[in-house]
């Protein structure tokens, strides 16, 4: 049984092209030197002394600085091609992450998040339209579960060796760790992967959906994009509320929440790829994934609400790994299939601009919930959250349909 496992594991990475590949590898590169991020909130909190109220403003200005970015990046992938987005993108962040540490004043971190966040998150449409342009569109969707792999086997080394690194070294040196991998990662790219020009027919001035339909008109895409606002309100509170939750509730230390948080990147290696594979063989549509992966996000955080021994850590990060192993390739896959020629990185915009949107409230509102009212608060308002995202999924369910029989 292992062996057949195995060789199943092992024929679901079959026909990807070698930039697919390079392109995973810079990932991976990029993702496993980013630190920062998982225990920004502790930073923030235990080292800078900021209450809980600043650490939300910071993190919304972190979002507001994704959103920004997301656009920005989208538009230019459009206009000036996805490659050139990559480079300055990942090489302007890493160096000002080296930066980052300096400033420690609450209105300075504000700007500093805002300004390397707009340029940080300028990458994320550009490499979504590169996936387009590198694969074959029959394993398109299986090139972004290999790359997303590469930033989960990335993320299940980053916490843990970050927890470490701060146990031993300090904040200040994920600063640098993190400044680094970027520069490295992108200088691989660059040396290792061409450019693809853009055809003619990429210029084309399009600004309808595959459906016909103009874009702001596309009610589907409009319901898609609300569930996907849900769905990052709910993944971001790993990164803001779940850290420090760790902490006081639990006791945990820095390199106890690293290894919980390794344990998602470690089931997504593990298992992704193989379920992504097992999904397109046996054809089940993009709205019914999308509805199982908002129902196991809701069911993550309601589970919390029943606290006692750390084994609800455990079982609240799997039942979410699930969701996000289910969802977050088809929501991917969803957009672009929604796309029109040459417009990818616009609507990639708006679907990254959906995260970073969830990623402002989801900081903000988690925050104030817990310092106003507690933490089962917290998660009895995701949850609630989390259940309008299932409606609306349903929703998305019926209007898709209706748009098949007309």
């Amino acid at each position: 049984m292992l062996h057949h496992f195995f060789k199943k594991y092992m024929a679901s990475f079959g026909g990807f092209s070698r930039e697919i590949w390079f392109l995973t590898l810079i990932t991976f590169i990029n993702r496993a030197g980013t630190m920062v991020l998982p225990f920004l909130s502790r930073y923030l909190k235990e080292d800078l002394l900021f209450t809980y109220g600043q650490i939300g403003w910071i993190m919304v200005c972190f979002g507001l600085g994704s959103m920004a970015g997301s656009w920005l990046g989208g538009k230019l992938s459009d206009k000036i091609g996805f490659y050139k987005v990559m480079v300055f993108s990942l090489f302007t962040s890493g160096i000002a992450f080296f930066t980052l540490q300096f400033i420690t004043g609450f209105y300075g971190l504000c700007i500093a998040m805002f300004v390397i966040m707009t340029i940080a998150d300028m990458f994320r449409p550009a490499m979504f339209v590169s996936l387009s342009a590198y694969s074959k569109p029959e394993n398109r969707t299986r090139a972004l579960t290999l790359v997303r792999l590469a930033i989960n086997l990335g993320f299940a080394a980053g916490p843990a060796m970050g927890g470490l690194v701060i146990i031993h070294m300090g904040y200040s040196s994920l600063f640098w760790i993190d400044g680094a991998s970027c520069v490295i990662a992108i200088t691989l790219f660059r040396i290792l992967v061409r450019e693809k020009k853009k055809t003619p027919e990429d210029d084309t001035d399009n600004t309808l959906s595959k459906t016909g339909i103009p874009v702001f008109r596309d009610k589907p895409y409009w319901v898609f994009l609300f569930i996907t606002f849900v769905i990052g309100m709910l993944f971001f509170q790993l990164f803001t509320t779940l850290p420090v939750y760790h902490k006081e509730v639990y006791g945990l230390s820095e390199f106890q929440t690293g290894l919980l948080m390794s344990l998602n990147g470690l089931l997504i290696f593990l298992f992704e790829m193989p379920l992504v594979s097992a999904i397109e063989k046996a054809g089940v549509t993009k709205a019914k994934l999308i509805f199982t992966s908002t129902l196991l996000f809701t069911l993550s955080f309601l589970v919390l609400l029943y606290p006692g021994q750390t084994a609800i850590l455990i079982i609240s990060m799997i039942i979410i790994t699930i969701g996000e192993m289910i969802g977050f390739p088809y929501t991917n896959a969803f957009a672009m299939s929604r796309a029109s020629k040459g417009r990818e990185g616009r609507y990639m915009a708006l679907y990254t601009m959906s995260f970073s949107l969830a990623h402002i409230w989801s900081a903000k509102t988690g925050m104030e919930i817990i310092d106003r009212w507690g933490y089962n608060a917290n998660w009895l308002f995701m949850g609630g959250l989390g259940i309008t995202g299932i409606i609306f999924a349903l929703l998305l369910r019926y209007m898709l349909s209706k748009e098949q029989q007309g």
